[in-house]
């Protein structure tokens, strides 16, 4: 028979240990997400409908974002056991220069519609976590701007080539003259791709008012104040200017750029400069052999041409093209750190972030992107502890196994290119 007692209070005092109640809403939300899908949740409930489906969205039938992030899934950590991992380093030099984590903040375009603190809450988040920003060429805020909120830190400024080739180099003469260390040339929008629940949603800039959008802002006052309330949203390296998406993209995108062109620009640019956008080893080896810094192994985040190949699936094989000591950077379908400690493993020298950042924006501004980038930092260094490393440089191919899902029929014949 189990034995029963009336129990004592001094018994119950150690159970009672009520939390203080957080009465700030908006600390409380963050402090209630564990994973960046936590604050995609938060954005999703926070954000008018046409900008959510903006950041979250991709290509036609999205296939290729799916097919990033489920590779990320399909991994297998490889760990080692009876390690003194007390303590781990989490940083390294990426283009020559320190940083704290292995990976810093993608461009990203329209950001200011997103949550109206915009490419500022980046550049303060990438300044405190001693990790890179990158302002799109289709940023909410002026180069000069970025620059001021993140002044001792590095920036870096994104290039979509224009059919206007002085405006752009205009642009990139800006960015030198500012202080930012890396151009970011993103080659894999000759024109721009087929992002359905942009068309569906009727998606502009400043976006419009209808029926629809009024009765999807009901729920969302915040975000309709700030926007109302703030500096009109525009193009801030296009001198400001404003128009339709499909405007803009016919102003902005030159489906004529080369292998040449991108030499001429590299010969105008002081800094290190990365080519965003490559998804084959024949390209990838082309960009080495023309003296690029490195190289961003990207499908856009699947918003460019569906069914595009995965990233991190090409990574290890590029890796072994290029050599190990060459940069080989990746993006598109990152969510947590072990995506992140799985890309380093497998050769790449750095990562960045694009939708998992603007989750954290639209869920609490500033903060969100800290509680994002908090988010990830925890993860990594969780990652790296469990697999038994204690610096990126002993992460290696052994740590990591990728399980097929996906078969291949037939290999890619290598496009032979010439320069």
């Amino acid at each position: 028979m189990v034995q029963r007692r009336i129990p004592k209070i001094a018994d119950l005092a150690p159970l009672m240990r009520f939390k203080t109640p957080e009465l700030n809403a908006k600390k409380r939300r963050l402090e209630s997400a564990h994973t960046i899908y936590d604050l995609r949740d938060i954005a999703k409930k926070r954000t008018p409908k046409a900008a959510f489906d903006y950041t979250d969205g991709a290509a036609e039938a999205e296939l290729s974002l799916g097919r990033a992030r489920q590779a990320f899934e399909d991994i297998e950590f490889n760990p080692s056991i009876l390690r003194d991992v007390s303590t781990v380093s989490t940083g390294w030099d990426v283009l020559g220069a320190p940083v704290a984590q292995p990976f810093g903040i993608a461009p990203t375009g329209f950001t200011r519609m997103m949550q109206t603190e915009g490419e500022i809450a980046g550049a303060h988040v990438a300044a405190r976590a001693g990790i890179p920003f990158s302002l799109s060429t289709m940023g909410t805020t002026s180069i000069e701007d970025v620059k001021a909120a993140n002044p001792h830190g590095r920036n870096w400024f994104q290039l979509y080539m224009w059919k206007d080739r002085d405006r752009s180099m205009a642009l990139v003469d800006r960015a030198a003259k500012a202080g930012y260390d890396t151009l970011l040339v993103t080659v894999d929008v000759p024109v721009a791709g087929a992002r359905l629940r942009d068309r569906r949603n009727g998606f502009s800039i400043p976006p419009a008012l209808t029926i629809g959008t009024v009765i999807n802002a009901l729920p969302r006052p915040e975000w309709w104040i700030n926007f109302l309330t703030t500096e009109p949203l525009a193009f801030a390296s296009l001198d400001r200017s404003s128009g339709t998406v499909a405007d803009l993209i016919d102003t902005m995108f030159d489906p004529t750029v080369t292998f040449e062109d991108l030499a001429w620009i590299k010969a105008q640019w002081p800094g290190k400069i990365v080519v965003k956008g490559v998804q084959s080893l024949a390209d990838a080896q082309t960009l080495a052999d023309l003296g690029v810094d490195g190289i961003i192994l990207s499908n856009h985040g699947g918003r460019q041409l569906d069914r595009a190949p995965i990233p991190f699936h090409l990574l290890p094989q590029v890796v072994r093209e290029v050599g190990s000591e060459y940069e080989v950077h990746l993006d598109t379908g990152i969510m947590s750190g072990a995506d992140i400690v799985a890309s380093v493993a497998l050769g790449a020298r750095f990562t960045l972030i694009g939708r998992a950042y603007l989750y954290g924006l639209m869920a609490g501004g500033e903060a969100g992107v800290d509680r994002a980038v908090q988010i990830l930092s925890e993860q990594v260094s969780r990652t790296m502890r469990l697999l038994g490393v204690t610096s990126l440089e002993e992460l290696e191919p052994g740590h990591v196994t990728q399980l097929a899902r996906l078969g291949r029929i037939s290999q890619p014949v290598a496009a032979s290119v010439s320069v």
